[in-house]
């Protein structure tokens, strides 16, 4: 899948990496293969973190609302969240934590500026539901609805440096139209920041 494929080019060989709610591991199995990485997840769903204890991955469980504090500065290479920024209820306090402990993220999260979105909302007036966004609106782990524009925004308003971005189509891939107007046609933002 060209996510993991994006994500599993822009982290060292031998790295410290912390996953940031890491589900069921899969991430971070596949970059201790690849990348030689040593690493850590964080998870608050017990079946995620049972399921990281099965496959042998180093987990703790911690909810990510609470802070990052029990990290030192500088402590990891690379921290990674994929597809939980919309999920915490205050992401800019995460993405502060993240740039504290981590030289470098990795953040991917849904572009909820997508076209579909958007037609969904004018066309129909109701929140989309689909392949990629799953949840009705009153089961939806999604607290936040963020874009492209948006989170570049908050990049800028921070101070935070981007590296990479990569954009998504709803098929995984990088169309001529997401590579021309990444929060029109994207579904899946990749994001590669410092300070």
């Amino acid at each position: 899948m060209q996510l993991e494929h994006t994500v599993r080019g822009w982290i060292r060989e031998g790295s410290r990496v912390l996953d940031l709610g890491c589900g069921d591991g899969r991430l971070l199995r596949d970059l201790a293969a690849t990348r030689k990485v040593r690493g850590y997840g964080l998870e608050i769903d017990p079946h995620g973190i049972a399921l990281c204890l099965e496959a042998g991955v180093n987990v703790i469980e911690q909810d990510l609302d609470r802070g990052l504090g029990n990290f030192p500065d500088r402590s990891f290479d690379t921290v990674i969240m994929t597809q939980t920024l919309q999920a915490v209820r205050f992401p800019h306090l995460v993405l502060d934590e993240m740039l504290r402990i981590g030289s470098e993220c990795v953040i991917t999260f849904p572009n909820f500026g997508n076209w579909r979105c958007r037609w969904h909302l004018g066309g129909g007036g109701r929140m989309p539901v689909s392949r990629s966004l799953p949840y009705a609106w009153y089961d939806t782990p999604n607290i936040h609805f963020c874009t492209v524009l948006d989170f570049e925004a908050l990049c800028r308003q921070k101070n935070i440096r981007v590296l990479d971005r990569v954009v998504l189509d709803a098929d995984g891939g990088q169309g001529p139209g997401t590579r021309l107007f990444p929060n029109l046609f994207g579904m899946t933002a990749i994001f590669r920041v410092t300070r």
